[in-house]
């Protein structure tokens, strides 16, 4: 389960796992952010609020996820991930080499922090 609050005034996406995720996740976050991406060519920015990465539902969810990341990376500007858990916060690290967008961590209560980075043209 994912909460999704889109500001199409920003172009933000900010993503709030509640739950393991599951495949139907991905397909609501496509249908809300392709039609903008269709008119704007591409986010200002994707954030990831959640204390703990929750995982998967099953194999389906992952391959999901995998696919939305895939058909997705080149048109999101910059990523930020909020959170406290440790693998997260690693996570900027990690993703950099397979991600077109910019990566940043933030601490669980910094989300205020992390709309100002992804909104900002500060690279």
């Amino acid at each position: 389960m994912i909460r999704i609050d889109f500001d199409e005034t920003t172009g933000v996406l900010i993503l709030n796992p509640e739950g393991a995720l599951e495949e139907d996740d991905f397909q609501a976050v496509a249908k809300r952010v392709d039609p903008y991406i269709a008119s704007k060519g591409m986010l200002t920015g994707l954030i990831i609020h959640v204390k703990k990465f929750p995982g998967w539902e099953d194999l389906d969810a992952l391959i999901s996820h995998i696919r939305f990341i895939h058909d997705h990376h080149k048109n999101i500007r910059k990523v930020a991930l909020v959170s406290d858990g440790s693998l997260i916060n690693q996570m900027p690290k990690l993703v950099d080499h397979f991600v077109a967008a910019e990566v940043h961590g933030f601490d669980y209560d910094q989300l205020e922090d992390a709309k100002q980075w992804v909104e900002s043209d500060d690279a």
